[in-house]
């Protein structure tokens, strides 16, 4: 069995998070107007902040949304939990705190642009929000595949069924567990068995292996969608944390592409230890099977795009701002494949121009960028 480099072990029960207890002291960055309005936005530069402007980015996203007045939050609580969870995030390339963010920011986008404060009650809004911020905490850097083929830690105390994200819930629920960080300590019992168990819900859904079940099972509600029906709500709640979670080619493409890098990084760092300690290894995370466009496009056409157009259908204003950079995002890398391929077919015939073309294909790029 491979231990899961975790940073606390749920088996040691005198090992406790240590939230800190003082005030906390990040520099607060004072949001301008223009960040306010922007952060509202799928367009919305991720890259361009620091971790502290991050964190006050999120506290005002609670304070906007009326969660810290409408649950009585204590604001320095909220703090001190932004922080913790800030903490509890790993320096992965890809699954690490800006991911969080960039998942957090794209569901406050959604709640703006789909008006949901209207059609969800402000519990439901609490849940999308706090299940956005701890869906990937303590994140390993080794997906599922890898967890259970491994035999890890993880993969054995949660019986291979869903093991990180089942780690993420669980290391969300013992923050909270310190009161210090409990930004639940003045709701009632009756609502904070109502949040958890939303949170707990969302996060799960968060498992790529369910993705065909949960969209299948939203498609069967589309015609006659309720509102007033827990079921058809709660199952539009998992569908909304799925499309923040995987929508980064939904902003705009400066802000989108280096974030295929790094998760490409992340399943090279994968791949590389699968290989060497015998595991399968998937093609898609293999650094001599896959480019940018080959994984990009499928995943587009297959995953990203068909979601986005289900849930265009119950919200029409979702079409120009999400869904259209989705097909441009599908077409620029279908022709990047396309300028790929020719490259390697020349190469093949014409070894000696290799150079020229490589340097028409950095060309193509750049002029496609710009």
């Amino acid at each position: 069995m491979t231990s899961c480099p975790c940073k606390y072990s749920f088996i040691d029960e005198n090992k406790k998070l240590t939230p800190r207890r003082d005030v906390p002291s990040y520099p607060k960055y004072m949001l301008s107007q223009e960040t306010i309005e922007a952060l509202r936005k799928p367009t919305f530069d991720v890259w361009l902040w620091e971790p502290n402007e991050m964190l006050s980015c999120l506290e005002h996203m609670y304070h906007d949304l009326g969660l810290v007045k409408d649950f009585n939050i204590n604001p320095i609580t909220l703090k001190r939990w932004l922080l913790c969870i800030h903490d509890n995030y790993r320096n992965n390339p890809f699954h690490n705190f800006r991911h969080c963010f960039c998942v957090t920011q794209m569901m406050y986008s959604m709640i703006s642009l789909c008006n949901l404060q209207e059609k969800f009650s402000q519990v439901d809004i609490l849940i999308l929000m706090t299940a956005a911020v701890c869906h990937d905490l303590d994140h390993p850097g080794y997906n599922n595949t890898y967890q259970i083929n491994a035999r890890t830690e993880l993969a054995v105390r949660y019986n291979d069924i869903s093991p990180l994200e089942n780690h993420h819930c669980a290391v969300a629920f013992q923050i909270i567990a310190q009161p210090e960080c409990n930004i639940f300590s003045n709701v009632t019992q009756e609502q904070f068995k109502q949040i958890r168990q939303g949170i707990i819900t969302l996060i799960l859904a968060t498992d790529m292996a369910r993705h065909a079940e949960i969209l299948d099972s939203f498609k069967e509600k589309m015609d006659h969608f309720d509102y007033s029906n827990e079921e058809h709500v709660t199952c539009l709640k998992m569908v909304l944390i799925k499309c923040c979670d995987i929508s980064n080619e939904v902003r705009p493409m400066e802000v989108a592409e280096p974030w295929v890098d790094c998760l490409l990084e992340e399943y090279f760092m994968q791949s590389d230890r699968e290989k060497s300690e015998g595991l399968p290894v998937a093609p898609f995370m293999d650094r001599d099977k896959v480019t940018k466009p080959t994984a990009q496009i499928g995943f587009l056409k297959f995953v990203l795009i068909p979601m986005f157009e289900t849930v265009t259908k119950l919200f029409p204003e979702v079409d120009e701002v999400m869904l259209q950079p989705l097909w441009e995002s599908r077409d620029r890398y279908e022709e990047l494949k396309q300028l790929d391929d020719a490259m390697k077919e020349a190469s093949y015939t014409y070894p000696e121009l290799s150079d020229i073309f490589q340097s028409n294909i950095k060309f193509a790029q750049k002029f496609s960028e710009e």
